[in-house]
């Protein structure tokens, strides 16, 4: 102790750890030895100051020596440091030991330790910044030195917080959920998650959102439940649009969805339409049913049989609406018709990934269903099967049971067609085909929003998200498209009145069974913690996968391991990737927006501007002595003209991906004249693919967007009624009414 005192005092010690010094200067041991060693200088110091000028190492026993201060301050440290770890940990990882005794024994083994180190293995430590060998290699608290039988045990406690590190609960951000709290605080807590309900300085693993991808515009990193776009692509003339554009090339995979008219755009093509279609059947006496564009929960919803009761404002600031042909013979249950409410997760763009949930709910009219005439067209609870519109009526039923009341289970359905011999493998394989299809038709533009918000390689969350579709079933069982909902509803509670005027929220045991197992497994499924047990395959055209009629009723869903023994198995059931043969042939837009996002040029737009149309164009080599570039520009501005009346929100100039892909019909038209259009754009397709892959070859660097999609074999896209698509759609002639 002397020497140490000695050498700080002289200020010799120049090679010693800034940690010595510091516990030499707090030492008050140290200060009365300095006030001894003022008055009495020893004989030995002469040859020590000998010693450090010729630059030697010199021996110091430290490994001992620990001052009071020092020592109060090491367990302060000890405790802090070993608090910190305990709020990390587990709580039944308490039994190791309080921290507290922790730090005590720490205290008393350090000095023992230390004592049996400066006696026997190591009498003289030397003090060096960076060593090698045993004294380096234990924990801070022994000098490097683990006590025999000690080693283990530390080691023990390292694997101990590498357990506590990979069952880190899964952090959750429910500050912007809504209306969907509640489901969601229920999946969580069966999850054992931690939600932040007031968000988080810093960032969470899953940010759930309310309405939309920009709820939260400040997340770089981990998932959110929204996809950019997805609201604008599911307005109802936007969705038309999307499928009306597939029904053009393959109208008869695409025939779920009826036929409709965007007014006022249409109104002339509407009102002909339906005079010539009067004028061949004198005994035809449609009904139309009205939607608007942004309308939610049944509002503005009405029916008509003449286009003279249409309820529309010509010119610029017309409302904008939608007309489908109205559905007039659908399935009943119970004299009522019902709609068929199902939740469809969308987990990934890139590669494509679907989920279906097993279980959805059935929603009732209130009034018996007759026909649609002229007197009862105002009926709403006869024809409109809108929750937030029935719930009001004197007849509505609010259930506790899964198969009784005015909203049940869907499975609960499923088993009254059961029992009069329905064939529930062929209703069931028909909506799966009918959401595939529908997603195929929204993913091309969603890509294209999607790399507008989050342009590649800048930093950005990954998304999924909870889709409602709405699906009629007619009498002959053939599905129909009603609509899809961006924010499909997630209460597990209704109002309810208690007394005259007073209301209050009570639960919903419907909602709550099959809502809260789509949120839970949904989450289950995004879990950060997951880890792929095998490489998907191929997504895009040309993938493998298996047939959808096989065995539809037993799809598995991928096995995720280290989940709690005590969840039920997925509610969630894969039918993309695992149904890809069947559908990829479908994707044809798909390839039209990878071309159009490869020459959009800017990072973070949506419109493509002249140059970059011209490249296109020159790229590909799609001009001839028929079609000079002068032609093109020509083509480029009538095109983006008239769709850009159409889309009067966007702000931006240019081109939009169907404004394109119309461009590239007529292209596809012109070049390839004695082919059906689905053939012609297949063909167009390959040839500007050749084209831009040659090219690239030939600069011998890599493009600046993500390479296109490999086209599929050209005899798929040639029988798209091939075998496979034909036993997804056999005819149904059974009509059931229970």
């Amino acid at each position: 102790m002397n020497t140490i005192a000695n050498f700080c005092s002289a200020g010799r010690l120049t090679a010693a750890p800034i940690a010595v010094i510091w516990l030499c200067v707090m030492s008050d041991h140290y200060v009365q030895v300095k006030e001894e060693l003022e008055q009495k200088k020893s004989p030995g110091e002469g040859g020590e100051k000998d010693a450090v000028a010729e630059g030697e190492t010199v021996p110091i026993p430290l490994a001992g020596f620990v001052s009071p201060a020092a020592a109060s301050l090491r367990g302060r440290s000890d405790a802090a440091r070993t608090s910190v770890t305990g709020r990390q940990r587990s709580k039944s990882r308490s039994a190791q030991g309080a921290p507290d005794r922790n730090i005590g024994s720490k205290r008393d083994s350090d000095s023992g330790q230390a004592a049996d180190i400066c006696g026997e293995k190591m009498p003289g430590t030397l003090l060096q910044v960076k060593g090698t060998g045993k004294a380096l290699q234990g924990g801070p608290e022994t000098n490097g030195v683990a006590a025999p039988g000690q080693q283990e045990g530390d080691r023990g406690k390292e694997d101990g917080n590498k357990v506590a590190r990979k069952r880190r609960a899964v952090t959750v951000d429910t500050s912007k959920a809504k209306t969907s709290l509640e489901a969601l605080k229920v999946s969580i807590r069966q999850l054992r998650w931690k939600e932040f309900p007031l968000g988080r300085r810093v960032a969470c693993d899953i940010y759930w959102h309310g309405v939309s991808f920009h709820d939260n515009e400040n997340i770089s990193s981990g998932q959110v439940n929204k996809f950019p776009g997805m609201i604008e692509m599911l307005r109802k003339i936007n969705l038309s649009r999307a499928v009306r554009t597939m029904q053009e090339l393959f109208p008869e995979e695409y025939s779920f969805y009826p036929r409709s008219w965007i007014l006022p755009e249409e109104f002339p093509l509407f009102t002909t339409q339906i005079r010539l279609a009067k004028d061949s059947d004198s005994s035809l006496n449609p009904t139309f049913i009205v939607k608007p564009d942004g309308g939610s929960q049944g509002d503005g919803i009405y029916l008509i049989r003449d286009p003279r009761d249409l309820r529309i404002t010509a010119g610029p600031h017309g409302k904008h609406v939608i007309v489908q042909e109205y559905i007039q013979k659908p399935l009943l249950i119970d004299k009522l018709k019902f709609d068929i409410r199902l939740y469809v997760l969308l987990r990934s763009l890139e590669p494509l990934e679907i989920y279906i949930a097993k279980e959805g709910l059935s929603r009732f009219c209130t009034e018996p269903y007759q026909e649609p005439n002229q007197k009862n067209l105002n009926h709403v609870f006869m024809h409109l099967t809108n929750y937030s519109l029935n719930v009001h009526s004197g007849n509505f039923i609010h259930s506790h049971s899964n198969s009784t009341g005015s909203k049940r289970t869907f499975s609960s359905i499923l088993y009254r067609l059961a029992s009069k011999g329905v064939d529930i493998k062929k209703v069931w394989s028909d909506i799966i085909s009918l959401v595939i299809k529908t997603v195929i038709a929204l993913v091309p533009e969603l890509k294209v929003y999607y790399q507008a918000d989050i342009p590649p390689g800048k930093p950005g969350p990954t998304c999924f998200q909870i889709l409602g579709f709405d699906i009629l079933l007619m009498k002959n069982l053939k599905p129909v498209l009603l609509e899809v909902n961006a924010n499909p509803s997630m209460r597990i509670e209704h109002e309810q009145e208690v007394s005259p005027g007073v209301f209050e929220y009570v639960p919903s045991p419907v909602d709550e069974e099959v809502k809260v197992g789509v949120i839970r497994d949904t989450l289950r499924l995004v879990d950060p913690a997951q880890k792929k047990t095998s490489h998907l395959p191929s997504l895009l055209p040309g993938g493998g996968g298996g047939e959808l009629q096989k065995d539809v009723s037993e799809a598995e869903s991928p096995k995720r391991p280290g989940l709690e023994s005590s969840l039920p198995s997925l509610c969630l059931k894969q039918v993309f990737p695992k149904y890809t043969k069947q559908f990829s042939y479908l994707r044809l837009v798909e390839r039209m927006a990878a071309l159009f996002v490869r020459f959009l040029g800017v990072k973070g737009t949506m419109r493509l501007g002249p140059t970059g149309f011209r490249t296109f164009i020159r790229n590909c080599k799609l001009t001839n002595s028929s079609l000079s570039m002068a032609a093109i520009d020509i083509l480029y501005i009538d095109i983006t003209r008239r769709w850009g009346g159409t889309v009067s929100e966007s702000r931006e100039a240019g081109m939009s991906l169907p404004a394109f892909v119309e461009a590239f019909f007529y292209l596809a038209q012109r070049r390839f004249k004695a082919q059906p259009l689905r053939e012609q754009v297949q063909s167009l397709l390959e040839l500007c693919e050749a084209q831009l892959k040659g090219k690239t070859s030939g600069e011998r660097r890599a493009p600046a967007h993500a390479p296109l999609p490999p086209g599929p074999p050209a005899a798929t896209h040639r029988a798209p009624n091939s075998r496979s698509t034909q036993a997804l759609q056999p005819a149904l002639s059974t009509t059931v009414e229970t």
